[in-house]
């Protein structure tokens, strides 16, 4: 399972198609899984956190969020999402192409706006608070997208279009066009050696294999993702193939020692151990609360 499966293994409530790119997603902390591991994809998204509170972050800066608050995340952008102490949080997870809002054969806005955006080239700070001057008629968009994929209108294409211009239009004014300070070569590895991570945890990984991505020595690699993450590789590693274990005892009906193996664990009583360390209970009593 990839990050794209593990996202969208989530309810949907509208209907994503090659031509109509764009969907959103329900999704509860803890109650679905306890955290989303850090990734990037080439989508537009937008998490609006709709009770409780979280911890999510876009590029390695933390936020703090709470009911009301939205998170913009743009092509390419590394992000997470975590449980905040015990406290749980609902948000809506938009994710949609930017090519959807693009002419083909470029007009204005494309060329000017969203080319730039899909590019790296043009930025908006990630987090709007309730008290942000342009929260307002931020959140009316995405409460307009709400009440139009609730019945799928004839058309209703065309309204969530609308809504997407609308919400660009607000962010306009955010828009800035120098690279943030963490937009550099640093990041770009960090990001190589996540998505490493993404597409091979099932299989044996070394620190030798995870600095050979960075072309860094061990030591160095190791010295990196410490800094970078707030935490060894090796941790990172455990923690993320855990997170997919959890979604499989929860979404079939593989055994525990089936799922040990096809997350990369290669021991069953150490993954035992580990999960319960994790988790605070064995991977049958958490299938079972689940």
């Amino acid at each position: 399972m990839n990050i794209s499966e593990y996202e969208n293994s989530q309810e949907t409530k509208s209907h994503g198609h090659e031509n109509f790119p764009f969907n959103i997603y329900l999704c509860s902390i803890p109650l679905d899984f306890t955290l989303v591991p850090a990734h990037w994809h080439n989508d537009m998204e937008i998490i609006y956190i709709k009770k409780g509170n979280g911890r999510i972050s876009v590029d390695l800066v933390p936020y703090e969020v709470s009911q009301g608050d939205i998170i913009v995340v743009l092509p390419g952008q590394l992000h997470a999402i975590y449980q905040c102490f015990d406290a749980s949080m609902e948000y809506e997870n938009i994710i949609f192409q930017l090519s959807m809002l693009m002419a083909p054969q470029g007009d204005f806005c494309t060329e000017e706006f969203f080319q730039p955006l899909m590019q790296g080239k043009m930025f908006f700070q990630s987090c709007y608070t309730t008290d942000c001057p342009k929260h307002p008629a931020l959140s009316r968009c995405l409460n307009a997208l709400d009440e139009i994929c609730k019945n799928f209108s004839p058309g209703f294409q065309l309204a969530v279009k609308a809504q997407l211009f609308s919400f660009f239009y607000e962010l306009a004014s955010f828009a800035k066009t120098s690279t943030p300070h963490r937009t550099h070569k640093s990041l770009g590895r960090l990001k190589d050696i996540l998505k490493y991570v993404e597409t091979n945890y099932q299989d044996k990984i070394s620190i030798a294999d995870a600095a050979g991505i960075c072309g860094f020595s061990q030591s160095h690699f190791m010295k990196f993702f410490k800094k970078s993450m707030s935490v060894s590789f090796t941790d990172y590693l455990n923690d993320y193939r855990l997170t997919m274990a959890s979604r499989l005892l929860v979404s079939s009906e593989d055994s525990v020692s089936n799922i040990a193996s096809e997350t990369g664990f290669d021991n069953l009583s150490y993954f035992n151990r580990m999960f319960k360390k994790k988790y605070q209970c064995t991977p049958m009593q958490f299938r079972c609360k689940n």
